[in-house]
């Protein structure tokens, strides 16, 4: 996915309009459009911008990774992106077995 459909998908996910969300972020209407068809390019402040509305990463605006905003990623999302050793995704036995060691480690933290 594109940093342009990913700024699309995040705008209409909130529901505003191109206007409101150039406003937003101090730049025009046109240069939302150009974002979103990708034909132009978020500059650094631009896209520090927009990930502070949209709550969300930069590295997730650019597609770095998956993970909207590490700061409040749940354990499942946590799960969702990680590996097994040898690189297979993450089995439902792994998952279990994870929640169950996070939560014994969180009970027993002094």
């Amino acid at each position: 996915m594109t940093t342009g459909s990913k700024i699309r998908d995040l705008r209409k996910e909130k529901r505003v309009s191109q206007i409101e969300l150039a406003k937003m972020v101090h730049v025009s209407q046109a240069t939302v459009t150009a974002w979103e068809t990708g034909k132009a390019e978020p500059s650094s402040s631009a896209l520090d911008s927009l990930a502070d509305y949209f709550n969300v990463s930069a590295d997730y605006l650019l597609g770095r990774t998956k993970i909207k905003n590490p700061k409040s990623q749940s354990l499942d999302d946590a799960i969702d992106g990680a590996m097994s050793f040898d690189g297979r995704p993450v089995t439902e036995h792994d998952r279990r077995m994870m929640k169950q060691l996070w939560k014994a480690y969180i009970e027993n933290k002094d």
